[in-house]
């Protein structure tokens, strides 16, 4: 693999999962535990989800130019980016808005929403629904990843590794002075480098 696209390969799997930090972080505040399985369960459901996502997007991109198919990967990826960008400036929502709301977006608003037995401990079953909402960021950067011709496995292993990684570390350390700055931080931070990969490979 070409280091060129090495670079791009690991850059999407930090993308991927710098939101997570803020999640990991959120927990480790709030005396929330993940355990290792759980956690490695979901890092294989970011894994399997950049997986497809990547098989998709290499498909299409037989039917379509070389250029076309880059065109497309970067509006996604850049799409992603503004709207992961834009998820610290919008008003929080009131514990009533959310109830109105599926389990997904309310896990995606207060990451506390998905230990449902309030046990302070993810388990395996509640891996699987915070793997689900912590996985669609990967989508983005597993479709650009087929349409442009990186390497869809390599990309899906950075991203699961990375998402293991991310969030077992914030949740260990994660402190409230800390949570305040570094939640909104990691999500800007995140927005960001998805939209500068995109636009790097316009």
């Amino acid at each position: 693999m070409m280091l060129n696209h090495l670079m791009q390969v690991i850059l999407i799997g930090i993308a991927s999962n710098l939101d997570n930090a803020g999640v990991g972080i959120a927990y480790g505040v709030r005396g929330i535990r993940i355990s290792k399985s759980a956690n490695f369960m979901i890092a294989m459901i970011s894994l399997l989800m950049t997986l497809l996502s990547g098989i998709v997007g290499a498909w299409l991109s037989m039917y379509i130019s070389t250029f076309v198919s880059h065109l497309i990967g970067s509006i996604m990826i850049v799409a992603v980016g503004i709207y992961v960008l834009y998820q610290p400036f919008r008003r929080r929502k009131t514990v009533d808005e959310l109830t109105n709301h599926n389990l997904i977006q309310r896990i995606l608003q207060q990451p506390e929403e998905a230990d449902l037995d309030q046990s302070n401990t993810i388990s395996f079953k509640e891996s699987l629904i915070l793997g689900s909402a912590l996985g669609i960021n990967a989508l983005a950067g597993g479709f650009d990843a087929g349409v442009t011709h990186l390497d869809v496995l390599s990309t899906s292993v950075a991203v699961g590794f990375f998402s293991f990684a991310v969030l077992g570390l914030t949740d260990f350390v994660g402190r409230k002075y800390i949570a305040v700055k570094f939640d909104t931080l990691a999500t800007i931070l995140s927005g960001v480098l998805l939209i500068l990969i995109g636009l790097y490979q316009i």
